[in-house]
Formats: structure tokens, C-alpha cells, sequence
């Protein structure tokens, strides 16, 4: 019988790692192409890694929660070919050729390092100069840990690499040796939604923490463990608001015309197009717009350096029914008519849902969305989502009575009215252009034509 060696495929252009969440196949089970065998995890995107052919799964070469390099054996499935004796591997081009390990090999927790062109590189020996993990560099950059002090510590994996319990077990001593009086080295946060992160901050531009209190537990209280996509989310948003000073602007919009607009063409465009049509891409329209006129909310922070992005990448935060949260990203916005928008917001929408998103698609956003006003809020004060400068929260769509001014003099209506709440970066972001941009996105709503034709 020939083995066919399962590689960990190639999941995006700056994916290189991804960690074993959970073997789908057992060894002896009867596997049909195209049929999932193992869950894995890249930062916050989970998905399934499908068998490309049919056959009986030998052994898994990865253990679960370890972490594994793209491109490398993580599964030997046996196949009913007898005219080949050697083992198989799936048609990589040269493009994407990637070095594989031996089926003998199983890879350990730590991961090698990854090469923007090629999967990963052999470790160097340990002469100062060492290669690590993205791991390792993720949780020395979280704890503070300098390139000296990574340096200095003894490695137990192969040629002298520092393995993630190297790392664990140092920082766990270094905590035991520092005082209560000794002031500890502040962590550099990183952005756990990019891999590796697309910016650092500097140490000293994070606050300190206040110590935090312990909480006491009765009896009868449960304890829930988080999830890693809870503890990722959580981190995140410590993160953001220790590194950006945060400003909220208000204001309330009149989206009288895009309500008589939507209930007139909703039923012709879902029979037409195959798609419902929300109100999320009239309002990601609308912020693509105004990012075109303003452009410095579409920027990012790096040190003293301010980093204009061309592309206009906008996240729509999306709840699970896990209750978690996750950011597709919509590339290029402004590049799409509304039905574009519409197809993209509700294709990412239900993969999202589905646990279906690919790890290029919740990266490189440069402007977040959050429709609050699904859960029926009419307002909310936003986190800003790293390494971005501004989030817009949308609020519920409520009827009205306003003062409408008309050449007869003022008269009392019915209106649909939402509030529209912006929370930015005051380090590079002031008031004048934080409150002009979401007056802008709100004249835009406010002016839809209601006899629009899509």
C-alpha cells in the first residue's frame, strides 16, 4: 500500500504556523476525499484541513495543541494504490514548494522560523545569532522579554533552539525573583489579529497596569475557563486601550431615505441578485466615501511614524455563536458598487458564522465597522482595533418626531433617526478631524437618494 503524506497547506500569504486544535480522524478510520481530518487554529481563525484523497489514516504526526509549520507532514494516509511504493505528496508548485518533514520526524510544540518566501529555515546553532519561533518572539515581545535576554537563555530544543517552555520557565523564575519593591519591565503589546504584528509600540508609551485584585469564589459560583479566541479578544482590547488614548464623537443621522429606499428594492434584489441586502453596505459605502475625501483616519501609528495606507480595508465586526467576536475584512471597499459590498458583507458574514473564514481574511484592516444596532443598542462607546485609529459603532434604526424645516416654515415628523458613535486615536487623530469625518459619513447616509437604482 502507499502513504500519502497530509501536508498543513498553505493558508494565506503571511500564515506560516498554525496550531492543532483537534484531530477530526483517529488512526484506522476510513477517510473519503475532500473530507475534514484535523481543526487547526492561526490567531483567531479556526478551519478544517481536508483529506485530498480517499483512504485509511495511519498516524497523526502532530499532537493535539502543538503547533506545526505550513508545509510540513502532519498526517500518513494509506491508499489503495499499489502501483506507486514510495510515499505521496500533494502537487505543490514551485512557487509554493515548501520543505517537508520526515514522516519519522513528529514536530514538537515550537514551530521554525518562517521566511517570507518559504515555510521555514533550519535553526542555527546557538552563537548568539539564533533563529526563533514566531511563538517564542510573540511571548517575549508580550512580556517585555529583550533580544539580550532572549539570548541568554538555554535552549532545549533541536540545535540549542529555545522552546515555548524554555521561554515559560524563564519568565515564570524572573517573576519569582523580582521584589515587590522592584518595578517590573512593562510588556510591548502586540496585535494579536496580525501574524506577525504590524506594529509595535514602544514600551514607554503603555500605562501601567494597576495590580489586579483577587476575586473570591463561593461554592456555589462556576469558573469558566476561557477559550483561546476569548483570551485573544482580551488581550486585544487591554492592548488598545493602553497603547491609544481614546476620544468618542456622537451624532445622529436622519436615514429616513435609506429606510423607504431599502423596503422599496429589497424584494426585486433578492430575487435579481440571490442575495438579502442590509443596511451594512450603505454604511460601509458611506465610511469608504468619506475615507476617500479624509484620509488620514485611514492610517496606523508606528513609534513617532504615521502610516498612510492606499487601500482602504474595512472590518465588519461579526458575533459568533459562540459568543466571541471576530473582524472580517472587506479589501478594497472602495473599489466595489453596493452589490459588491453587499455579496462580500454577507459572504464573510456567514462564513464567519460557519467557522469558515481563511486567515487572510481577518487581516489587514484599516477601519472597522460594528453594527451595534443589531442587538438593538442605540449607542456605544467602541475599542479601537489595533493597530487602526478609529471604529464606528452604528445604533439601532428608531422612529422619531423631528423638527423638519421646510419653505412653508417648520413642521413636526416621523422620522428614522440612528446615532452613529466614532472612538479614535487622540494621538493622531484630533477632535476637528475625528468629529468632520463622522459628520461626513453622516451627510452621505442623509442624502441617499431614494429612488436609487441598484
Amino acid at each position: 500500500m502507499a502513504h500519502f503524506e497530509l501536508l498543513l497547506p498553505k493558508m494565506g500569504e503571511s500564515v506560516a504556523e498554525a496550531t492543532i486544535i483537534k484531530w477530526l480522524k483517529n488512526p484506522g478510520d476510513i477517510i473519503e476525499e475532500d473530507e475534514p481530518v484535523v481543526e487547526i487554529a492561526t490567531d483567531k481563525v479556526d478551519s478544517e484541513v481536508p483529506s485530498p484523497v480517499s483512504g485509511k489514516l495511519v498516524r497523526h504526526l502532530v499532537n493535539t495543541d502543538d503547533i506545526a509549520q505550513v508545509g510540513s507532514v502532519i498526517a500518513l494516509i494509506e491508499t489503495g494504490d499499489d502501483a506507486e511504493a514510495e510515499i505521496q505528496s500533494p502537487e505543490v508548485s514551485s512557487e509554493d514548494h515548501l520543505p517537508v518533514s520526515q514522516p519519522e520526524q513528529i514536530p514538537g510544540v515550537e514551530a521554525l522560523e518562517p521566511d517570507l518566501n518559504s515555510a521555514f529555515r533550519s535553526p542555527a546553532p546557538s552563537d548568539g545569532n539564533r533563529f526563533y519561533s514566531p511563538l517564542v518572539k510573540s511571548i517575549a515581545a508580550e512580556e517585555g522579554i529583550t533580544p539580550e535576554q532572549l539570548d541568554e537563555i538555554p535552549g532545549t530544543g533541536a540545535e540549542g533552539r529555545v522552546t515555548k517552555q524554555d521561554i515559560l520557565d524563564f519568565i515564570k523564575n524572573r517573576k519569582k525573583a523580582v521584589s515587590p519593591e522592584t518595578p517590573k519591565r512593562e510588556p510591548v503589546p502586540v496585535t494579536p489579529f496580525n501574524h506577525p504584528p504590524a506594529f509595535e509600540q514602544p514600551a514607554a508609551s503603555v500605562s501601567r497596569q494597576a495590580p489586579v485584585a483577587s476575586v473570591p469564589v463561593s461554592g456555589t459560583d462556576e469558573i469558566i475557563e476561557m477559550d483561546r479566541m476569548r483570551r485573544i479578544i482580551a488581550e486585544h482590547m487591554v492592548m488598545s486601550k493602553q497603547v491609544s488614548p481614546h476620544v468618542t464623537s456622537f451624532i445622529e443621522a436622519d436615514v429616513t431615505n435609506i429606510v423607504k429606499w431599502r423596503e422599496r428594492i429589497k424584494s426585486s434584489f433578492e430575487k435579481r441578485e440571490g442575495e438579502k441586502i442590509t443596511f451594512t453596505p450603505v454604511f460601509i459605502q458611506a465610511v469608504a466615501k468619506a475615507i476617500k475625501e479624509m484620509p488620514m483616519i485611514n492610517v496606523s501609528v508606528d513609534g513617532t511614524r504615521i502610516i498612510k495606507h492606499r487601500d482602504i480595508n474595512i472590518g465588519m465586526a461579526t458575533a459568533l455563536p459562540s459568543g466571541n467576536l471576530i473582524v472580517p475584512v472587506i479589501k478594497n471597499a472602495d473599489q466595489l458598487n453596493l452589490v459588491g459590498l453587499t455579496r462580500a458583507v454577507n459572504d464573510l458574514a456567514a462564513r464567519s458564522r460557519n467557522n469558515r473564514l481563511q486567515p487572510d481574511e481577518v487581516r489587514d484592516g484599516t477601519f472597522t465597522l460594528t453594527n451595534i444596532g443589531s442587538f438593538g443598542n442605540i449607542m456605544g462607546v467602541p475599542i479601537i482595533n489595533q493597530p487602526q485609529v478609529a471604529i464606528l459603532a452604528v445604533g439601532a434604526i428608531q422612529k422619531k418626531p423631528a423638527v423638519i424645516e421646510t419653505e412653508f416654515g417648520d413642521v413636526i415628523a416621523i422620522r428614522h433617526k440612528m446615532y452613529l458613535s466614532m472612538s479614535y486615536d487622540h494621538r493622531v487623530v484630533d477632535g476637528a478631524l475625528g468629529g468632520m469625518f463622522i459628520k461626513k459619513v453622516a451627510d452621505y447616509l442623509e442624502a441617499w437618494d431614494v429612488n436609487y437604482n441598484i
